[in-house]
């Protein structure tokens, strides 16, 4: 999923950004985007299987 953000910012009195605002669809995108990348950390390390061994594991369990 692409998340397309567009931010509203808030500034100071210098026009220095202070903080963002976005909509809630927007941050509610972003957290389950940075949720994924965090599970992909956790999983980095992991053993793979080759595609056949799942295919076949799926088959077997009748899910595909």
């Amino acid at each position: 999923m692409n998340v397309i953000l567009h931010p509203r910012y808030i500034t100071d009195e210098q026009g220095k950004k202070m903080s963002v605002v976005l909509s809630v669809e927007e941050y509610e995108a972003l957290m389950e985007e940075v949720e994924d990348l965090a599970l992909v950390a956790e999983r980095r390390n992991e053993e793979t299987s080759p595609h056949e061994d799942v295919e076949a594991r799926l088959k077997a369990d009748g899910l595909l």
